[in-house]
């Protein structure tokens, strides 16, 4: 019988880190609908819990919330510990766990005349501890997983690794220097992770995402109050030749593709996921 697309999903385990998230849980969604065994790890144990049983429900696959901390190396093992006793071995891992700080964000987007003396709006005025923060979940909280979840993977001879990354990686943007700077981390790690483990069958790439609204960057695109967007909000959009945010959905069919026998050759990549973003100039 012919081989459907997808068909070797089924039955198989997924573990996605921060996977309660907006766009988590949308990923989560799309392997689970094609029969896949997945497993949300989510600092917010009831969250993960919750958006574990709402997508089971709706696709009657076998999704399992668990609480875990990325940054711990005890609390991935544990994890690791119970997912094999309810599930079996690792065959998927999608970093997805990441955020940005306030704290480690400028409050204006370049210094002039007008503000260089105000150091606490600029680059100048940032916290060390937001810049750890932002440093240690999104680079940190792709290596540590990738070292203790990936192990199935090398062991079984199979596998691909996901790093969720972001179009900042490539150009930061204004504000977010920390998160900029992390994300780049993440790519230079994926390629890194990619040739180091090419001869053992498992094959390691990233998506990055453009401008999606999520929990962690709504605050700096959505004006609170109005519910418009900002003025940096309407910049984006105005950078986007497709002139619009994207819809966390159609992050789904990349993913798909480079977890799946579509992309066996493919290891060590970075999908820009962006509406055009990355190939405008600007005029």
């Amino acid at each position: 019988m012919e081989k459907r697309a997808f068909q070797e999903f089924e039955n198989k385990v997924c573990v996605i880190t921060g996977g309660a998230g907006v766009i988590g849980s949308s990923i989560v969604s799309a392997l689970a609908a094609l029969g896949m065994k997945t497993v949300i790890l989510d600092i917010n144990k009831e969250l993960a819990e919750k958006v574990a049983a709402e997508i089971q429900t709706k696709t009657g696959a076998e999704v399992f919330g668990l609480e875990a901390n990325v940054l711990s190396r005890e609390s991935l093992e544990d994890a690791k510990k119970q997912i094999h006793e309810k599930f079996g071995r690792i065959s998927y891992l999608i970093n997805g766990a990441g955020g940005n700080s306030p704290k480690a964000t400028t409050q204006v987007e370049t210094m002039d005349e007008s503000n260089k003396d105000d150091w606490e709006k600029t680059f100048f005025g940032l916290q060390m501890e937001g810049f750890d923060w932002v440093f240690d979940l999104n680079f940190k909280g792709t290596l540590l997983p990738s070292m203790v979840l990936g192990k199935d993977m090398v062991e079984d001879g199979s596998g691909a690794i996901l790093n969720i990354s972001s179009m900042n990686s490539f150009k930061p943007l204004t504000k977010i220097p920390a998160y900029s700077a992390a994300k780049s981390a993440v790519n230079n790690f994926t390629e890194w992770l990619s040739v180091h483990l090419a001869k053992t069958g498992v094959r390691v790439n990233a998506i990055a995402p453009g401008f999606f609204l999520t929990n962690q960057n709504r605050f700096l695109l959505v004006d609170e109050k109005s519910g418009e967007p900002t003025a940096r909000g309407q910049k984006i959009i105005s950078n986007t030749p497709m002139g619009r945010y994207g819809e966390v959905d159609e992050l789904q069919g990349t993913v798909l593709y480079l977890l799946s026998d579509l992309s066996q050759f493919v290891t060590g990549i970075v999908i820009p996921v962006d509406g055009g973003y990355s190939a405008f100039g600007g005029v």
